[in-house]
């Protein structure tokens, strides 16, 4: 090597002072804005906890167990908002997932023209921006009077079964699951969408090279080397579905009272704080608290999950 190489590896190795102190100074800013991220989680579990101290005391497990709130008898059990919060959020999850990933795949790969495409990628964008309350009034005046004709249909072949049992009338848990759908698809499409062009060229290259059709490529390469991502999409967006209110609350029906008929109107745990927060009484405010520290719990426990099942499907398609 010349003295002028030596000399310039010299330098990049020997920074001034002020560069280390730019470094260590982002650095530890860095460390200090993460860190400020989980004491705020922490400070959230902690005043949630607290607030739902009398609550815990009063009724300990019973409470996510029980059905009964009673507000006049200071009775409370969030069973029923629990099984609404469960029922809504996977049952939407299984209609947008489909949706979400077609969509997904359909704006990735070459199946229609780059303007038409754009034009549906920008709708879809534009879907995520629409406020839920307006979503909300959508659903109630024009998504559920579409679909009653269709869920009384159901009904009418398939009442016998507990889950199709009560006759559709008006806002219930299915009319949510619905207006929950529409509010998935833009996560689920936008985050699958970007994962598939993170596949690599070369991959589609190779599978095409050997033979493979289209749909072969697609299901049998492309969506196996972006599956980490889709899967990462699919909890978020089950996350999300967890804890939507305000669209939830306008159509879901808030019946406190439990009801198994997906047709039937029901509860979410976000919809009952919202609906009775404003005039609780002091134990009915604690149950409140209560059932929002069991929402924190399941929302913590699925973002757990997702990443063990991302980490697990990288670690496989690697």
């Amino acid at each position: 090597m010349s003295a002028s190489g030596q000399s310039s590896l010299y330098k990049l190795r020997h920074r001034p002072p002020s560069d280390k102190l730019v470094d260590n100074g982002f650095k530890n800013l860095v460390v200090l804005l993460a860190l400020m991220v989980a004491i705020i989680l922490i400070g959230i579990f902690i005043v949630v906890g607290s607030q739902a101290a009398e609550a815990i005391k009063a009724f300990g497990l019973n409470f996510v167990l029980s059905s009964k709130w009673d507000p006049v008898r200071d009775t409370y059990g969030a069973f029923t908002a629990i099984y609404g919060t469960l029922l809504t959020s996977l049952l939407a999850l299984v209609l947008a997932v489909p949706l979400g990933v077609g969509t997904a795949i359909f704006l990735t790969e070459d199946f229609i023209n780059g303007k038409v495409r754009e034009v549906i990628s920008n709708m879809v964008e534009l879907l995520a921006a629409i406020p839920s309350v307006v979503l909300g009034l959508w659903a109630i005046f024009v998504l559920e009077p579409f679909v009653r004709p269709i869920l009384m249909a159901i009904h009418n072949v398939l009442g016998w079964i507990p889950f199709f049992s009560t006759v559709p009338s008006g806002p219930g848990v299915m009319p949510a699951v619905f207006i929950l759908t529409i509010m998935l698809l833009p996560i689920i499409t936008a985050i699958s969408r970007d994962s598939l062009n993170q596949v690599p060229q070369d991959l589609r290259q190779a599978a095409y090279g050997i033979g493979a059709t289209r749909w072969t490529s697609i299901l049998r390469v492309l969506v196996p080397a972006a599956i980490s991502g889709i899967i990462g999409g699919i909890m978020l967006a089950l996350g999300r579905a967890m804890g939507e209110t305000m669209a939830v609350t306008m159509i879901i029906g808030n019946q406190t009272s439990f009801n198994i008929s997906w047709f039937a109107p029901g509860n979410t745990i976000a919809s009952l704080i919202a609906n009775q927060f404003g005039e609780a009484g002091e134990l009915q405010m604690s149950a409140l608290m209560y059932a929002a520290l069991v929402l924190m719990i399941i929302t913590f426990l699925v973002n757990v999950l997702a990443q063990w099942i991302v980490r697990r499907l990288a670690l496989k398609y690697e």
